[in-house]
């Protein structure tokens, strides 16, 4: 893993930020400054108790989480995991109702609701799939000491316990009566169901009427700093498709028979490398085929026929586009059509593209949110938290409402290996992340 660090455009942020949480706590009014003032002390020892008392049953419901495999595609599996998560909001006291995905092909959404009158609207969120579907080999929850393996247990099984710990702690000393808090727990993070107008439609509807947005995907921890994340890339597919003429390689550049396709997908391919590169964006090409009959599915799958004197006739290539910004997104896009149109000789060439996770572009309003939670922490005795570059974390749900509420992601246990068989948590980061979240719902809820 890379050690995550402050970049430029990070650490140019966060003082922006700081300047405008010191302007803006002039005009607060009470209501506002109250959400930004510490939680007392007879509170936080209140939480911090109830917290630590509950870790063994939060790390068993972890192993039954865990040991339920909840691949995205295994909708059965994902909905005894919403299951298991709906008895536990019930004995929160949060009414609970499923959003149906039949029509996307997935398993519902859960959404658990609190209605209150006092202190802001919040939403927290997760996701209840994991990457490993039932005939992975990577199937149980296994414990050794501090630390625990198993599919999905950082990637979020982990900071679904985070959140109804935290929010266990809460109800315990009355702190969600009168509150306004929906928990909404997706059923295709992983692979969202398209279209993404469905699939997406109440959970960016429960952004909008949100006032702050916690999300308790993976957390990360490295040489002892903790991290969260106000911004994120999203996730673009592309895909090239190149035509040329089919003829004995003697006549290759010839007035008849032009460059060939293989010719034209390497220039465009080269043009890519060369032109596109800006910060914060990365892109590349996963797959290339090329001959005379050839065949690239999206899924990762190719074939392709040809001889050594034979010209090209076809050729593909697949990969993807990682942008911080939607600007920085068409921008890049642009820059692509345009390399792909200036074909060479006798040669066609198209571009394809398809949005799979929105950018969670910064904003002032997640900044400070971020700033709210790493104060908290402080307060606290819980030790400081950083802000994530965003080049360190992947594209998820959390950018879908970013665009209408103040959101930081990145609340769950901390640990490594995530989508692969080395996934893992440290367990001791469960109580810890436990409090830092339930501190800041108490502040923001008061």
């Amino acid at each position: 893993m890379r050690i995550p660090a402050l970049s430029r455009h990070a650490f140019c942020s966060l003082f922006l930020a700081l300047w405008l949480c010191i302007a803006s706590s002039h005009a607060a009014s009470g209501a506002e400054q109250s959400a930004l003032d510490a939680v007392t002390a007879q509170e936080r020892d209140a939480l911090f108790r109830s917290i630590d008392a509950g870790t063994k049953r939060s790390i068993a419901l972890l192993e039954e989480l865990v040991n339920q495999n909840s691949g995205t595609f295994n909708v059965p599996g994902v909905t005894r995991v919403g299951e298991r998560l709906r008895r536990e909001f019930i004995e929160l006291g949060f009414s609970t109702r499923w959003v149906k995905m039949d029509a996307v092909g997935r398993a519902s959404h859960l959404v658990a609701e609190r209605r209150g009158s006092q202190g802001k609207r919040l939403l927290l969120i997760g996701h209840m799939d994991t990457v490993f579907e039932p005939f992975s080999a990577f199937k149980t929850f296994k414990r050794e000491g501090d630390r625990a393996a198993g599919p999905g247990v950082h990637d979020m099984k982990g900071g679904l316990v985070v959140m109804i710990e935290a929010l266990r702690a809460l109800h315990a000393m009355g702190a969600l009566e009168d509150r306004s808090i929906t928990v909404f727990i997706t059923a295709d993070e992983e692979y969202p169901g398209e279209p993404a107008s469905l699939s997406r439609a109440e959970f960016i509807e429960a952004g909008q009427l949100a006032e702050a947005a916690l999300c308790f995907e993976s957390g990360i921890s490295v040489d002892g700093k903790d991290y969260v994340s106000t911004a994120r890339r999203g996730a673009t597919d592309w895909r090239l498709e190149v035509e040329g003429v089919a003829a004995h390689s003697s006549g290759v550049f010839g007035p008849g028979v032009g460059d060939g396709a293989v010719f034209e997908i390497a220039r465009i391919i080269a043009r890519f490398h060369d032109e596109l590169r800006e910060p914060n964006l990365t892109f590349h090409p996963a797959m290339i085929t090329g001959g005379g009959a050839t065949k690239l599915e999206d899924s990762g799958t190719a074939s392709a026929t040809g001889r050594v004197n034979i010209v090209a006739a076809n050729a593909q290539a697949i990969g993807d586009i990682r942008a911080l910004t939607p600007e920085q997104l068409e921008r890049v896009k642009q820059k692509m059509q345009a390399i792909v149109a200036a074909n060479l000789p006798k040669t066609k060439a198209r571009i394809e593209f398809k949005d799979f996770m929105p950018p969670m572009a910064p904003t002032p309003r997640n900044q400070t949110l971020f700033l709210q939670y790493a104060a908290q922490s402080e307060a606290a005795g819980l030790g400081s938290v950083l802000e994530l570059d965003p080049m360190q974390r992947g594209a998820g749900d959390s950018a879908w409402i970013s665009p209408y509420v103040a959101t930081i992601t990145g609340l769950g246990m901390s640990g490594s290996g995530s989508h692969t068989i080395n996934e893992s948590v440290e367990l001791s980061t469960l109580p810890k992340q436990a409090k830092r979240a339930a501190l800041l719902i108490r502040a923001l809820t008061r």
